[in-house]
């Protein structure tokens, strides 16, 4: 199997998240990273591509000089991974479809709900494939209880209660720190601060395991720390268009919480829980019966958690390999095969729409309000 050539913009030295998607994208040798504009810092971007192995004419200063220089290429990379600030996504996304690259972006897509619309658009127009990192919708487990919903396990879905909460931003000593404080700047972070960096996550996950999108929502935001314009704690009450109520929850001032990702699931026969922190379990417990905990890797699991888990039962696979599953995804998707599950650029748009609406619902009080974008709108 020919490797498919990949670039990657941001993510560079000291990044968190860039050596996740490093490693995720050449996990099953399906890419090799063959060009990379890693840091805002040119030389410092190009010496970190170079120590990557990128070889030196393809190791940019920017994503405009990347564009340029691998549009020329036939051997082209197949996949660009968009890893800069949050506001910097849709331009990157947006110049690298319309050249006709396969764009992986991370969240949230874009600013606006006028900038998702256009992504959405300019995919379509192009035929290519833009996917936005929503990781976590890619373990093994979360897809088996994806499966457990669409073949009646738990019957009809009533309640869907997730949080992603974490204490690592509440510290008000360390609000000033630079890794902290653009996450509430609205210059760089945009409208929402918790609830677009963590929120939207928990809120794709229960629209994912539901097979089902949010149609309305209630939204409490509050700034626990004074200095911080944006939020850093709210909640969020939303409806699934087939009436499925849901209770969300997401914090950066939840000390003593470390990641904090979950999700539980009610239907009428069955409830289910899966716990990003013990991400190879998943709590059953059917009906008038005992609470059964299901083990990643063992018998009689769908095809799909099957297909997406590494190793043996009883051993972790953590958050890398979550991301690997999301490339595994896209290079099937870019040699011409259907992958159902991977999170593209209606799912960007979704989200987008969702944290501007859930923006103006918290300043009205909680007042519900439609929380789809306008084009999926009756």
């Amino acid at each position: 199997m020919t490797k498919l050539n990949w670039g990657m913009i941001g993510g560079g030295e000291g990044s968190q998240i860039g050596p996740a998607h490093r490693l995720g994208a050449q996990a099953d040798g399906n890419f090799v990273l063959a060009a990379g504009a890693l840091d805002h810092d040119a030389e410092k971007g190009r010496a970190y591509a170079q120590s990557l192995g990128v070889a030196a004419d393809r190791a940019y200063g920017d994503w405009r000089e990347m564009l340029k220089g691998e549009s020329g290429r036939d051997d082209r990379v197949d996949l660009v991974t968009v890893a800069t600030p949050n506001s910097t996504h849709f331009e990157i996304t947006k110049a690298f479809l319309e050249g006709g690259f396969n764009v992986l972006c991370e969240k949230p897509m874009t600013m606006t709900v006028e900038e998702g619309e256009e992504i959405v658009k300019i995919a379509a127009k192009t035929g290519k494939t833009c996917a936005v990192n929503y990781c976590y919708s890619a373990y093994p487990m979360v897809r088996e209880m994806r499966e457990m919903v669409r073949t009646g396990q738990v019957g009809k879905i009533r309640l869907i209660v997730t949080n992603f909460s974490h204490g690592h931003h509440g510290d008000a000593t360390d609000a000033d720190n630079p890794r902290v404080r653009w996450r509430y700047d609205p210059a760089m972070a945009g409208v929402s601060g918790q609830f677009a960096d963590c929120g939207i996550h928990a809120l794709h996950m229960a629209s994912f395991i539901a097979g089902d999108e949010v149609r309305s929502l209630s939204a409490d935001f509050a700034s626990t720390i004074a200095s911080r314009e944006l939020e850093d704690d709210a909640m969020v009450n939303f409806r699934l268009d087939g009436g499925t109520v849901g209770r969300l929850w997401t914090s950066s001032v939840a000390i003593g919480r470390q990641h904090g990702f979950e999700i539980q699931v009610f239907g009428e026969t069955g409830g289910m829980r899966w716990a990003s922190e013990q991400p190879n379990q998943v709590y059953y417990t059917p009906v008038g019966g005992r609470t059964q905990i299901m083990e990643k890797g063992e018998g009689g699991l769908s095809d799909e958690a099957g297909r997406l888990s590494r190793v043996a039962i009883a051993h972790p696979e953590g958050f890398p390999l979550a991301v690997a599953n999301i490339y595994v995804d896209l290079a099937a998707t870019i040699r011409g095969e259907t992958r159902d599950g991977l999170p593209t650029a209606e799912d960007g748009l979704r989200s987008m729409a969702a944290v501007h609406n859930a923006v103006q619902s918290a300043k009205n009080d909680g007042a519900w309000t439609d929380a789809r974008p306008p084009m999926f709108r009756d």
